[in-house]
């Protein structure tokens, strides 16, 4: 090959790649826009609601004064119940995926449904509990929203739970059946704390998904004016409690509507970033 015809291709290859390089620079920048315009927007109108009656006072009637503490404390409690429900299972079965069965037509079956509850609508999660317990029992509840988000919860951390054991080496496995270490002991003391970081991203992402879910729980916990609680009751939380002030024509509700989308905005994004810095320090 001439040197004329390496320099020919050297040089489609450079423009071939600042072609590339500019056209995802440019993309990266389209989605920062949005997204420092989103938080902008987020910040300036949810800070001006944002009031220590907005933290503890109840969600009001039209045009009184008032504020969104049952919205956030029905949302604070089920989001912490559906993590305490969703997350052991969701453990103990990526742990049975990575470690014990990784092949065998049970876990071909585990993955496949787990991969249809993560691509699917969280719309749909919520018509299948409300059919399921809300139907039967003939009342919205506190504990149908948890079981709803509990549902949206586990396929996260089976999947991620899965990934990251099946990232340790197998020769930290290996290492400790030598030592006649039981399977038990080895995946306790040595697999899950080697994708520890892992496991606890994938909660905390898991987290930050269902803190912003309205569609379950307008089927399952519905809503409450008042404070309860109670999970055998209809239960406020924040994402109902926003979808229905934003929609109404009432100033003082729509104000309260931006300070709760300001709430779970940080409060995502928190959970966002401490999930980042727990996979960097993996890393």
């Amino acid at each position: 090959m001439s040197n004329d015809v390496r320099h020919q291709k050297f040089a489609k290859r450079k423009r071939v790649n600042q072609l590339a390089l500019t056209l995802s620079l440019g993309a990266m920048v389209f989605g920062l826009v949005w997204l420092v315009w989103i938080l902008w927007q987020t910040f300036w109108l949810g800070i001006d609601g944002l009031t220590w009656a907005t933290l503890t006072e109840m969600t009001p009637a039209p045009n009184d004064p008032g504020g969104l503490a049952n919205a956030i404390y029905g949302s604070f409690l089920m989001v912490m119940l559906a993590t305490f429900v969703g997350t052991p299972i969701g453990i103990m079965a990526g742990i049975y995926l990575a470690e014990y069965k990784p092949v065998s037509w049970l876990s071909s079956i585990t993955r496949f449904v787990n991969d249809i509850l993560l691509s699917a609508p969280s719309i749909v999660i919520g018509l299948f509990v409300y059919s399921l317990v809300v139907a039967r029992y003939k009342s919205f509840s506190g504990w149908a929203g948890v079981v709803a988000l509990a549902l949206i919860v586990i396929p996260v951390v089976i999947r991620t739970t899965e990934n990251m054991l099946q990232l340790v080496p197998p020769g930290l496995r290996e290492a400790a059946y030598a030592l006649g270490t039981p399977k038990w002991k080895v995946i306790m003391s040595i697999t899950l704390r080697a994708a520890r970081a892992g496991v606890v991203t994938g909660v905390l992402l898991a987290v930050a998904r269902i803190s912003g879910e309205t569609a379950p729980l307008l089927f399952t916990a519905l809503s409450n004016q008042f404070w309860t609680s109670s999970l055998s009751e209809p239960m406020a939380s924040l994402p109902v409690t926003i979808f229905k002030f934003a929609m109404s024509p009432y100033e003082n509700w729509q104000q309260l509507a931006w300070a709760g989308v300001f709430l779970i905005t940080l409060a995502v994004l928190g959970l966002n970033i401490l999930a980042r810095v727990l996979t960097r320090q993996k890393s």
